[in-house]
């Protein structure tokens, strides 16, 4: 394949069209779908909650209903989804590829990495060195990579800002700057040790005007109502359980895939054989499936009990052998007038004296 072909990404539909022919292009066809649509889903959720709460809720508009913030949520998609297809767009005809923006994402993000890991770690990080921080390393890592692509290609253009060590330049300095900003912002502007209590604070939307219009009491729909002090007791110890194993899986996993296994291999400036390359394929399956068995079957598993709940209640609503159940619906109202209806005049009149 030409490096052009590659840096666009199409290794994967040439190896499944060789391995499976045409039905192998369907597959990758479907399969690109879904990622696509799912990565797209997941930003759209992202920057409109971002937009809303953390930004028009927060500073603009405070005091604003739910309505209001369904809408202004539903904005921000529609106003985000048309910029990136003019963004990308305009990225395919300058001549930018996959490969390249694969590369430059961490040039642009990585100064977030650690500034984020330590919010949720370290509870004497500054607001200044969170806030900051991305920002400074971006600049350093956008210097590092320019003037190593100026150095190298003698000018500044796509092949030469896209070649491997400026990238890498530009990718180490925004995931390692971070380390020098952090502890001189940190303990230069010190601020009081963190205790996660504000978090508990935060209001949550206001879905009364929706409620009140659709007939429905909040406190009677699943998943809406308070939790009691021993609920609450038991999430979070459910959650330092996970907390527990997601660290030391992380640590695990960090030191095994970063540096016990690729750096030996690096430093000695080992050749696969044509059996290592044998056994490196089969791991790399091998982990394939476990991921899809963890990723895919296992939630399933866990959640079969609801699965299956929900499955026959849909399946006796839609035989009607039993009516739908709307949580938190107030009927009151409704069968007091439909029972006044049934009455007859005189019985109303009799009824009222």
């Amino acid at each position: 394949m030409a490096d052009a072909d590659v840096s666009a990404g199409l290794v994967l539909p040439e190896a499944a069209v060789a391995l499976l022919g045409k039905g192998g292009a369907a597959a990758t066809l479907l399969l690109i779908f879904m990622a696509v649509t799912s990565a797209m889903s997941a930003e759209l959720i992202a920057v409109s909650s971002i937009f809303t709460y953390d930004i028009y809720q927060t500073y603009i508009n405070p005091g604003a209903s739910g309505k209001r913030l369904i809408y202004i949520s539903h904005s921000s998609c529609v106003v985000y989804a048309v910029i990136m297809a003019g963004f990308s767009t305009g990225l395919y005809y300058a001549g930018i590829s996959m490969g390249y923006l694969y590369l430059m994402m961490g040039v642009i993000i990585g100064g977030a990495v650690l500034p984020a890991a330590l919010t949720l770690l370290w509870s004497h990080q500054s607001w200044a060195a969170a806030t900051f921080s991305p920002p400074l390393a971006l600049v350093c890592s956008l210097v590092a990579w320019l003037v190593t692509a100026k150095k190298e290609g003698g000018s500044l253009s796509v092949t030469s800002t896209g070649a491997n060590n400026p990238m890498l330049a530009g990718n180490v300095v925004a995931l390692l700057a971070p380390m020098i900003f952090i502890p001189v912002l940190s303990f230069a502007l010190k601020t009081p040790k963190y205790d996660w209590v504000s978090m508990k604070l935060i209001r949550r939307g206001d879905d009364s005007e929706l409620a009140a219009a659709a007939h429905v009491d909040l406190e009677l729909v699943p998943g809406e109502s308070r939790q009691s002090d021993h609920e609450m007791r038991e999430e979070q110890h459910k959650l330092k359980r996970a907390s527990r194993i997601a660290r030391g899986l992380t640590v695990v996993l960090t030191l095994a895939l970063l540096i016990l296994w690729p750096m030996p291999m690096y430093g000695t400036g080992y050749i696969f054989s044509k059996k290592f390359f044998t056994g490196w394929v089969s791991v790399g399956i091998l982990w394939l499936f476990c991921s899809a068995a963890c990723v895919g079957i296992y939630p399933l598993w866990e959640g079969r009990k609801t699965s299956a709940h929900t499955f026959k209640s849909i399946f006796l609503d839609v035989t009607g052998k039993k009516k739908p159940v709307v949580h938190g619906r107030a009927t009151g109202v409704e069968e007091e007038e439909e029972s006044e209806g049934a009455r007859t005049p005189t019985e109303k009149v009799a009824a009222k004296q």
